[in-house]
């Protein structure tokens, strides 16, 4: 069995005179929980398409489970759920997934096995009778789920899981890919909910215009660098440059206005870095009010790398 569930090298997508994708290099470990992110009309639809052999690319290659996208005995191996999905609204919700059973060509007996634990796992069980017609959307990107997982797959695709789901039904979608993960499913995760991916992927991938930025992990994210706000009573010109120092120059300084207070905003390399910080505050003479430590968010960290500016796609 290959490393990677997912490797490609150079990947492009020409529509005529517009690159919808660039240049896609990517490597996702198998068992791995992969967030793959960017702006509108950056290339992340085109790029899934291209890995589900949906689109051929124009240029470059990419293994999915060791095989060519879009190989027969691959696909039964892989789950998905697209951004925009339309069922059959005449089904009911375990006609939907006995068709899609059918379609994975899983016997009766095992079709009768799962489709009730898949109804079960997203939190539509008592719904097994209901049609379609009267789901919600909210339930019908449920529905979706349970389809995408009703072949045991090792490889699941999920574009914008999340986005009609209340606070309830994303906790589930969140326990569940934490479930996949457990059992050794690779999931790559397309979300603009950037909470929901720092809460369930181990690494991410900011893609823009169709390349790939940066792959970051977000363990070392988590234990990287820190913003701190410092409140001062003053702030001399030999604790200003020490400061600046420690913070590699990325430093922010601005009266506070009641008490006379100075607010300075800080960027660190670590947090490690702060109790030195501390230190040089006291031993400048400086009375220090407050010391207030964030970590750097996956919203900061993905502005700081695709940028601010939308598509406008």
């Amino acid at each position: 069995m290959t490393e990677f569930a997912i490797e490609t090298a150079g990947l492009r997508k020409e529509y005529g005179a517009k690159v919808a994708v660039a240049d896609l290099t990517l490597h996702v470990p198998q068992g791995e929980v992969f967030g793959f992110l960017g702006p509108n009309g950056a290339g992340k639809s085109t790029s899934v398409k291209m890995l589900l052999g949906l689109a051929r690319p124009s240029a470059g290659t990419a293994r999915v489970l060791g095989h060519a996208p879009g190989d027969p005995p691959v696909m039964a191996r892989i789950g998905f759920l697209p951004e925009h999905f339309r069922f059959h609204e005449w089904l009911r919700a375990a006609e939907l997934l006995d068709l899609h059973g059918r379609l994975l060509q899983l016997d009766a007996a095992t079709r009768r096995e799962r489709i009730p634990a898949a109804l079960e796992q997203v939190g539509l069980a008592e719904q097994a009778e209901r049609q379609l017609a009267g789901f919600s959307k909210g339930m019908l990107q449920r529905i979706g789920l349970a389809q995408a997982l009703l072949g045991r797959p090792e490889l699941v695709f999920l574009d914008e899981p999340t986005s009609a789901l209340d606070p309830f039904g994303r906790l589930l979608v969140r326990n569940i890919i934490h479930d996949l993960r457990e059992r050794g499913t690779t999931v790559f995760l397309n979300s603009h909910l950037l909470g929901e991916v720092e809460a369930t992927c181990d690494r991410v991938a900011f893609i823009r215009e169709g390349k790939v930025l940066r792959t970051a992990s977000l363990r070392d994210l988590s234990r990287g660098r820190v913003r701190a706000q410092l409140r001062l009573d003053m702030v001399g010109d030999d604790l200003q440059s020490e400061l600046l120092r420690l913070a590699d120059g990325r430093m922010q300084l601005a009266a506070a206005g009641a008490g006379d207070h100075v607010l300075i905003d800080l960027e660190l390399e670590s947090e490690d870095v702060l109790p030195a910080l501390a230190e040089r505050v006291v031993a400048s003479g400086a009375r220090l009010f407050a010391l207030t430590p964030t970590r750097l968010s996956l919203e900061q960290l993905f502005l700081e790398v695709v940028g601010e500016q939308d598509s406008g796609q």
